[in-house]
């Protein structure tokens, strides 16, 4: 059995493969169609299969080309900014998209060591109005912008 020589790429082909895999079974329920007329699920099948066929040569790349050992893994920032936006889910209809925006960028900088309050205020404020602008006024979502409107 060959010995694995670069484990971030051998992983990094794992997810592709385990990714891919999944992307075609979730889109196995939609019709396939042909090159010429494309079905719904024709884009999802094509890209599941690209997935695994690049994930298949990094894996494979992985026994003969010697990488790296895989870095420790930290879960702290992972936690953070998936906990920050499962936040903003939560209460982006209460205080509305620009507020909830802030408190978005503000809590999942958090996650950075090099974490500087002021910057991700000042970041946060210029996305959440790159937000509200996008969203409400663009696509006019029916979001209020600000706490206490309906």
């Amino acid at each position: 059995m060959a010995s694995i020589r670069n484990p971030r790429d051998f992983v990094a082909g794992a997810i592709f493969i385990a990714i891919g895999i999944a992307t075609i079974a979730l889109g196995s329920r939609y019709t396939l169609g042909t090159a010429a007329r494309m079905g719904p699920g024709y884009f999802p099948r094509i890209l599941g299969i690209l997935l695994i066929v690049l994930g298949g040569i990094l894996a494979l790349r992985a026994l003969r080309v010697r990488g790296a050992p895989l870095p420790p893994f930290h879960w702290r920032p992972l936690v953070i900014v998936l906990g920050s936006v499962v936040l903003f889910g939560a209460i982006v209809q209460k205080v509305g998209v620009a507020l909830a925006t802030v408190i978005l960028i503000v809590t999942a900088s958090a996650a950075s060591r090099e974490f500087r309050p002021r910057e991700s205020l000042v970041v946060g404020v210029a996305l959440a109005a790159l937000a509200v602008g996008v969203f409400v006024v663009g696509l006019q979502l029916q979001l209020p912008i600000w706490p206490g409107q309906p």
